[in-house]
């Protein structure tokens, strides 16, 4: 386990993105979901450093980085992604995004193509997150878990009075019931660190999004990870692997705790999953 270290870099427009890294090696940046901090990845951190630089990213306004009145859009979140790798003159990265974190990665690689990236590891997440982006299709298997009218009521939930049921609620769709108590409210207070306001506006920009044209130009190695017991269908990490022509897929079960947070749940295996793709480009 490496000495865990914290730094910053500035945007170019202004804000203090923070990030936390340890070890040395090939390095993996890993990128959070929505509203979520990089110490949520405190277990890669420990886990994979040993063998590997990892550094872990707090998006603007998440975690310990700045938190400006502006900037919440995805391809924002891209941009400062670019920033950090530039300014820590980062060649050869996997990134590794879970959630938000893929759709952070799909912009990317639209804004940039495959400057700087070595290998992806997409975790949980389809190139559609709302219903009605896709008319006549099997919604579900996109990845759209959300209804339009659904996607507006928790932005509404989260910039009114009901702020705190509205994330307790969201945070309560990403484990299994076994996640003890104490787990679950630390994972609260840390989604609490942005701003509700700027948690909508993310939101509702991340859910007006469809990412099926960048899969198939994707040209690095790609684990795609999903999981039989999260609120996203194991069916969609499939078809986005099946999107990528360099990709395996890794489905973790219901026994293995396959959910949302399957990072958190199972990290051990989590973490040699990852591992394993590293040093062979397979997945056991």
């Amino acid at each position: 386990m490496g000495t865990r270290k914290r730094g910053s870099i500035v945007t170019n427009d202004g804000v203090d993105i923070h990030y936390m890294e340890a070890g040395d090696g090939d390095v993996i940046v890993l990128l959070p979901g929505f509203s979520q901090s990089a110490a949520e990845y405190g277990k890669q951190l420990d886990g994979l450093s040993d063998s590997y630089h990892v550094l872990a990213v707090d998006h603007r306004g998440h975690g310990e980085s700045g938190k400006p009145a502006y900037g919440y859009r995805i391809s924002r979140l891209a941009a400062d992604l670019r920033a950090f790798l530039l300014a820590l003159d980062i060649r050869d990265a996997t990134l590794l995004g879970r959630s938000l974190g893929c759709a952070v990665i799909w912009s990317y690689w639209d804004l940039y193509g495959s400057d700087r990236i070595k290998r992806l590891i997409l975790v949980d997440q389809g190139p559609v997150a709302v219903e009605e982006l896709v008319p006549g299709e099997r919604a579900e298997q996109l990845g759209a878990i959300f209804t339009m009218e659904k996607a507006l009521g928790i932005a509404a939930g989260l910039r009114g009075s009901q702020a705190l049921e509205t994330s307790r609620a969201v945070v309560g769709m990403l484990h299994t019931p076994e996640l003890s108590d104490e787990d679950a409210e630390w994972l609260l207070q840390q989604n609490l660190l942005l701003p509700r306001e700027y948690a909508a506006t993310l939101h509702l920009d991340y859910c007006g999004n469809d990412w099926r044209d960048v899969l198939p130009r994707i040209t690095v190695p790609t684990l795609v990870v999903g999981g039989a017991a999260s609120v996203i269908s194991p069916d969609v990490a499939k078809g986005v692997a099946e999107c990528i022509p360099l990709s395996v897929v890794r489905i973790f079960s219901a026994s293995e705790k396959g959910s949302h947070l399957m990072f958190w749940e199972n990290s051990e295996l989590f973490n040699s999953v990852v591992s394993g793709f590293m040093e062979t480009g397979t997945v056991q």
